[in-house]
């Protein structure tokens, strides 16, 4: 597409390049399309206009501006076009686009609830970058997690949900009987109920050198960069079962993962311990932090220490990827909404928050599972409990039903 003004510099297992060419593409804006997994000049130019990080997609304009990792609103913001919902009122807003918000969503659309969908980053949440779920009910050889994610969106869809995607909600609040959102390019949208499921991103270590090395070896993601280190020795911090899971995703393309656990015994599960055990190019040190991560530009080495005998020692690692647990999306929602000491969103019994018409579910509700099939399950919960607060609130709205 030699007279396309725009050049997308990513990879086809990035999903955040996924959803820029998604986003040009319905704009129908030409563009052109660099695999820097097959283009050597490609990742060197991406790796030179970003300090020596490998960062992705990074969208090239003809003025010869850039963006690194644009959401679809500042992508949208630089070309001129302002993305925005069909409406402004809806009968249900729900804020997060991962297995609880799409489920509720074509729960509730299903019962002639309209519905609109806001999700800050890709539809699918976390479950939608997950290389591999197999513990989801009638997949019994498992499921890509964009694949799942993807059947999700088409099924919501399909009752006619609207998808507003990578658009993050800054405000929730409350107007007599309307509940109110405000996104972050200031558009406003009005619902006569909210349901937040928000999700939730990795903890970070919070060692020196891990901020700094954000993108040029420390990494949340083994799916998004763990291609970008075939052949190499690599780190996992966190022992449960997303960081077992990952190493042993990694070991597709390194030559040897190391696994940090910080207890003196490993969290996952024993059916993925055994896994780790019997790999030939995966190991294990329990009761090990990390002190430092160590590197120019990107990371060269992991400084650990044995926490039995207090001894520290460099590990060389091209990479290290960090699993030790979850913080969830409700910075917006603070003083609005009550959370818990751990920022989670608190709720009743019929999944309502401290708010009155506003609901929650999935991982970012207190004490939620944080499992793909209790987040579907608390999404349908959800819907149920919105048609009747509706019916209450609204009357009868000749909603279908069964």
């Amino acid at each position: 597409m030699s007279e396309s003004t725009l050049r997308v510099y990513g990879a086809p297992w990035c999903p955040d390049c996924r959803r820029a060419k998604q986003f040009l593409g319905e704009q129908r804006l030409p563009f052109e399309w660099i695999d820097i997994d097959q283009d050597e000049e490609g990742r060197q130019y991406v790796q030179r206009v970003n300090d020596g990080k490998q960062i992705i997609p990074t969208i090239v304009f003809e003025d010869g501006s850039f963006l690194v990792e644009p959401s679809n609103a500042e992508l949208a913001s630089k070309l001129g076009i302002s993305p925005k919902a069909g409406r402004q009122f809806y009968d249900l807003i729900v804020v997060g686009g991962g297995p609880a918000g799409l489920t509720a969503s074509l729960y509730a659309a299903r019962e002639g609830i309209d519905t609109l969908v806001i999700e800050r980053s890709g539809v699918g949440g976390q479950a939608g970058i997950t290389e591999r779920i197999d513990n989801y009910p009638g997949f019994a050889q498992g499921i890509k997690g964009g694949d799942l994610a993807d059947q999700m969106r088409a099924h919501a869809e399909r009752f006619g949900v609207e998808i507003l995607p990578a658009q993050a909600v800054t405000q929730v609040s409350a107007q007599g009987d309307y509940r109110m959102v405000v996104t972050e390019t200031g558009d406003e949208y009005c619902a006569g109920a909210l349901l937040l499921t928000t999700g939730t991103q990795y903890r970070r270590l919070g060692a020196p050198g891990e901020e700094d090395l954000i993108g040029a070896g420390v990494h949340f993601c083994a799916t998004c960069d763990g291609p970008f280190y075939k052949g190499r020795d690599l780190v996992v911090v966190g022992g449960g079962n997303s960081g077992l899971e990952e190493g042993l995703f990694l070991t597709k393309f390194a030559s040897s993962v190391t696994i940090l656990e910080v207890r003196d015994r490993l969290g996952a599960s024993q059916i993925l311990q055994d896994k780790v055990a019997s790999h030939p190019r995966m190991s294990v040190r329990l009761e090990t932090t990390v002190e430092e991560f160590r590197g120019d530009g990107h990371l060269d080495s992991v400084a650990v220490k044995d926490l039995k005998t207090g001894t520290t020692e460099e590990l060389k690692a091209a990479a290290a990827f960090i699993f030790i647990g979850l913080d969830p999306y409700t910075d917006f929602v603070k003083g609005s909404i009550k959370l818990d000491k751990w920022g989670f969103i608190e709720t009743d019994r019929a999944l309502e928050t401290s708010l009155p018409g506003v609901f929650a579910a999935g991982d970012s509700r207190s004490g939620s599972t944080k499992q793909v099939s209790s987040a579907v399950g608390e999404g349908t919960t959800a819907a149920l409990m919105i048609r009747q607060y509706l019916e209450r609130t609204q009357g009868s709205r000749g909603y279908r039903g069964d």
